[in-house]
Formats: C-alpha cells, sequence, structure tokens
C-alpha cells in the first residue's frame, strides 16, 4: 500500500468503524478514536461489551450499524480478525485496517478478494498525521 493511496484513504473515507474500541481510556483504540474523532470522522464503535464510550451507542457487531462504512479499523489480537473480515465484507465496507501489531494473511485474502482494500500492521493515527 504506497502513501499515496492511503493518504487517499484517509481524505476519501467519512465513516469508520472501530471494532475493539476499550472503556479504558489508557487503551490505544481509545486515543486513537478520540484523535479520529476530533478530525471530524463519524465514528461508530463495535465492542459487544459495552453500551456507551464516549458519549455515544456502541454496536454488539458491524452489521448492527445503520448506515455504511467506509472503513473498518480494528483493534483485536491478529487470531480474531478473520470473523472481523468477514463482516466487513458482509457490511460492503470499502477498507479493513488492522492497527499496529496486527497481521493476519487470511483476513487479508478474504478481504481483498472480495474487493476490499487492506492496511495491515499500521497505526491509522500515526498515518493521519504523518500524510496529512
Amino acid at each position: 500500500m504506497t502513501d499515496e493511496r492511503i493518504k487517499s484513504i484517509l481524505q476519501e473515507s467519512k465513516r469508520i468503524a472501530v471494532v475493539g474500541i476499550s472503556k479504558n481510556q489508557e487503551r490505544p483504540s481509545y486515543h486513537v478514536s478520540e484523535y479520529l474523532k476530533d478530525q471530524g470522522y463519524e465514528l461508530f464503535f463495535v465492542n459487544p461489551t459495552a453500551d456507551e464510550i464516549m458519549g455515544q451507542k456502541v454496536y454488539a457487531s458491524l452489521g448492527d450499524i445503520p448506515v455504511s462504512i467506509d472503513v473498518v479499523d480494528v483493534f483485536r489480537k491478529p487470531e480474531d480478525v478473520q470473523p472481523i473480515a468477514r463482516e466487513a465484507v458482509e457490511i460492503g465496507a470499502k477498507v479493513l485496517w488492522l492497527q499496529e501489531g496486527i497481521v493476519n494473511a487470511e483476513a487479508e485474502k478474504l478481504a481483498r478478494e472480495a474487493g476490499l482494500e487492506v492496511i495491515m500492521d499500521r497505526c491509522m493515527l500515526k498515518e493521519h498525521q504523518r500524510l496529512l
């Protein structure tokens, strides 16, 4: 994935589903989500163990989100990503973004074969700061 393409994704995307956001404000998922929200992205949180985070509704799954999603930003263990990739395909997301430290070749293959772009092992906050 080229820097130019990542920059385009960051500029074109409006709605981001954050899968695995934590209620704990010290966690990277919380910090990254705060930053993305401050940058004007519309965020949708997915965490089956929470009802509300940052004052907004949290969904149990990607399929529960009532609007179309541009980017599925994943904060989960690599071994948990394949079902998320499948859900991202099912909801018609455009991009599967796996945060730093998350690599799953099977999930990448599944998403790419369905037409999604895949970014792995990169932090959305860091890429936004670096490229925009």
